[in-house]
């Protein structure tokens, strides 16, 4: 089985900032042509992969665009990071603006604060899946509209 680079935490940490800097152009250095997140953000309809899925970096790339377009003041700040082989785990903050419509739901105005876990696996220099962990009630209720 593939190993975790020495780097895994910087990898992790590059791909967080290219969220917070939304460098696109980023994508394939970061992930594998086989990466899969995981994400109960993902909409059914306009990224590759199944719902509260994207697969490969153009999927990634989709998925991001759509996050961005409805919400383009987004940060995640890390709090707390733990890295074994080819694990990195954190948790974090995530602040943004809803600005703009976001998987059909129109641009509240309002900000979101949440916490959220993820879980990355890295192999071979680059991450081959992202798995994301939220309350997805909690962020509808802060965005003031109702959640399925």
């Amino acid at each position: 089985m593939a190993k975790a680079t020495p780097d895994a935490e910087q990898l992790v940490r590059d791909y967080v900032e290219m969220w917070n800097e939304q460098e696109y152009s980023k994508i394939p250095d970061l992930v594998s042509e086989s990466f899969v997140m995981h994400d109960p953000a993902a909409p059914a309809e306009g990224v590759p992969g199944p719902e509260r899925e994207v697969h490969g970096p153009d999927g990634l790339e989709a998925f991001m665009r759509g996050v961005m377009a409805g919400f383009p003041a987004f940060q995640i700040d890390i709090l707390d990071m733990l890295s074994s082989d080819d694990l990195v785990m954190y948790e974090a903050e995530l602040t943004m603006t809803h600005e703009g419509e976001f998987d059909g739901i129109p641009p509240t105005g309002k900000e979101l604060e949440s916490r959220e876990m993820s879980k990355y696996r890295i192999a071979d220099g680059k991450i081959q899946e992202h798995r994301v962990y939220f309350d997805m009630q909690e962020a509808f209720e802060q965005l003031g509209v109702t959640g399925d």
